[in-house]
């Protein structure tokens, strides 16, 4: 008797079994599910109609989860930045004119990080929080050379300061976020992955080392904003978009950069110490050697920057350090030979000029530093103790 209920379970499972399984056609079961969807019908001039809403919003899977957490994270740190330039018409009138541009929050001190370009010869600098407060802000200090600027606000309660990672060990294929001030949408927030890291020249001429290049959509109005890798923290200061070359419209092309943050950071190191950026040098004209031009002209290594000048008073020449003596030409340049040849920098191998770039970067002005060069045939190694190259203008 203890076992007939037992059965009876068995054969009530089985049979529900067979027929799900066998007997109901394909979906039937999906269609019975629909039926606890609510079913709404609505009336109008043009009829009856009825539509199908779900009970509720589905869960956030977890790439989606991730996106919520960095933008709800970030937000609080990033401003948007309008400055006013007074420019002057075709009747010498001054006319104010307008641009913008992103930033983000360093400390709650109220020092903010942006490009200079997006401050340049502004005569009136305002910042705008996430939360709509608006503050004028002063600019302290800034780095034409890598287009950076430093602004400062005062008496803004609360802020959230941005954290800043480390971006000397970034792999092409990361995910990165981008947020800011694209067209003057506010608080947009654009994904992608580094494309690459390379060398790139600015408008003005100067060059970024190890630039951060991306896929995230990057617009007017996002540079000095910050790029952040799947945690938040930021990595890069936004700063160029590359445009296509047949046409002059000025948007994303699905090519951005980025400044590299440790390069930001030896920027604000000098700040706090100097004042002011102060780039290292070695006081040298160079130019990079090859297999080929090794070979033709009988140098003992087919790789390094090849001395043609040291500067009168500068750093190498009181090294000890030499520039080439004899006329050649290169591209139909004249360029002078047998001057020093560098191949290493404090023990790191220099192969080209972007080799001995980012290791002066890594420095400052006043740092004593190891060279290692040829002097003809012989292997040297030479202390030399880098300037303070001159603060580009324009």
């Amino acid at each position: 008797m203890k076992l007939r209920p037992v059965l009876l379970v068995l054969l009530i499972l089985c049979g529900f079994y067979y027929i799900t399984t066998r007997m109901m056609p394909a979906g039937a079961l999906a269609g019975l599910i629909q039926k606890n969807l609510t079913p709404a019908v609505q009336t109008g001039p043009i009829g009856n109609f009825s539509i199908t809403e779900a009970n509720a919003a589905p869960a956030f899977d977890t790439e989606e989860q991730q996106n919520i957490g960095v933008y709800k994270r970030v937000l609080p740190s990033v401003v948007n930045i309008t400055s006013t330039e007074l420019v002057y018409d075709f009747f010498y009138r001054a006319v104010p004119q307008q641009g913008q541009g992103s930033g983000f929050i360093l400390d709650k001190q109220g020092h903010i990080l942006t490009n200079n370009h997006v401050v340049d010869n502004a005569q009136d600098v305002e910042v705008t929080l996430w939360n709509k407060k608006k503050y004028k802000a002063s600019v302290i200090d800034v780095d034409k050379n890598h287009d950076i600027a430093l602004l400062q606000i005062h008496d803004a309660p609360n802020l959230e300061p941005a954290t800043l990672a480390d971006s000397t060990n970034l792999l092409v294929g990361q995910r990165v976020y981008a947020i800011g001030n694209p067209f003057g949408f506010s608080g947009t927030m654009t994904r992608g992955m580094i494309s690459a890291i390379r060398s790139i020249e600015m408008p003005s001429g100067n060059k970024i080392e190890d630039a951060i290049q991306t896929d995230a959509s990057i617009n007017p109005g996002n540079s000095g904003g910050p790029l952040l890798n799947s945690r938040g923290d930021v990595i890069g200061i936004t700063t160029l978009i590359a445009t296509n070359p047949n046409t002059n419209v000025d948007q994303s092309a699905g090519i951005g950069f980025a400044i590299p943050i440790s390069t930001v950071k030896v920027v604000l190191d000098d700040f706090e110490r100097y004042g002011r950026a102060r780039r290292p040098s070695l006081d040298i004209v160079s130019f990079p050697i090859v297999p080929d031009e090794a070979e033709q002209i009988g140098l003992p290594s087919v790789y390094g920057v090849l001395i043609e000048r040291v500067l009168p008073g500068g750093a190498s020449e009181r090294a000890g350090l030499r520039g080439g003596t004899q006329q050649a030409y290169k591209n139909n340049q004249p360029v002078l030979l047998g001057g020093d040849l560098i191949v290493g920098f404090d023990g790191q191998e220099i192969t080209n000029p972007r080799d001995l770039t980012i290791a002066m970067n890594a420095h400052h002005s006043g740092d004593t530093i190891e060279l290692t060069i040829y002097r003809g045939q012989q292997r040297m190694k030479v202390k030399v103790t880098l300037s303070d190259a001159k603060q580009v203008i324009g």
